[in-house]
């Protein structure tokens, strides 16, 4: 863990510089230079990976506790946003995502706790994967959805200035938003399904309310899906539901470990 501490206060202040720079990108403070912050945000990645390294694995087995599943969850939402952002516009997320990430890994390597390594099998680590990518996915789309939520009311109330201006146009920034949730959506239902075939015994293990809170976020995001495509939702009513599957899946991931840590 001390081997590990000068790499994460490397990797969370480079977090921290990419995050600010966007937000005050965002906020028309400064200019947009997203090739400086998607540098800078692989820079931390890299190092947050040196990290994760250093305090998940040993020897064939996995440290997966809460605050080291947070971290790890981070890092794979860093990776995918700063990855997408080569192909489209996808940034603007990383205000605060990216600081959230700094948060995170200072938490792992600065908390005390107990490093407990186990073994999974290949079957498990599929669903471990797959969980995390899914909620790494569904993750982004929430923060999109706060920000077309901030980009509709703006443009309702004909206040164009500020984060409007430096945002994609609405119509692009609705697509994107449902290209994360379809994605999510598969990985999700790989994550259950998977869960389903290896993970045995779910009440002995104190899974059974994760599952149960997974497949209702699941169900929350299949409807969005299905209204998108059958009935056109967008706007409003598709940022409450994506922000509502998005605390479910919270909860359903960290809620259940929270409320096993207090009995």
């Amino acid at each position: 863990m001390h081997a590990a501490l000068p790499y994460a206060l490397l990797a969370a202040f480079l977090y921290l510089f990419a995050g600010l720079w966007q937000a005050a990108a965002l906020a028309r403070a400064c200019s947009p230079r997203p090739g400086l912050v998607r540098t800078t945000g692989l820079l931390a990645v890299a190092l947050h990976a040196l990290v994760l390294y250093f305090v998940l694995y040993r020897d064939g087995e996995l440290n997966l506790g809460m605050i080291e599943t947070l971290s790890l969850i981070c890092w794979v939402i860093a990776v995918l946003l700063l990855g997408a952002s080569l192909f489209s516009p996808t940034l603007a997320p990383g205000a605060a995502l990216l600081p959230f990430a700094a948060f995170s890994l200072i938490a792992m390597v600065g908390l005390p706790g107990t490093l407990t390594y186990a073994y999974f099998p290949p079957g498990v680590l599929v669903h471990i994967a797959s969980s995390t990518l899914a909620f790494a996915l569904l993750s982004i789309a929430a923060v999109q959805a706060l920000l077309i939520a901030l980009q509709d009311h703006a443009l309702k109330t004909r206040r164009l200035r500020g984060i409007v201006q430096a945002l994609p146009a609405l119509t692009r920034m609705e697509r994107m938003l449902f290209e994360l949730i379809t994605l999510g959506m598969v990985l999700l239902t790989i994550s259950i399904a998977s869960g389903a075939l290896f993970v045995h015994d779910l009440s002995a293990q104190h899974l059974t309310p994760k599952t149960l809170l997974s497949l209702m976020a699941w169900v929350i995001f299949g409807v969005l899906l299905w209204c998108r495509r059958f009935h056109g939702w967008r706007g409003r009513r598709a940022v409450r539901w994506t922000l509502v599957g998005a605390v479910v899946l919270v909860l359903a991931y960290f809620g259940s470990r929270l409320l096993l840590a207090t009995r």
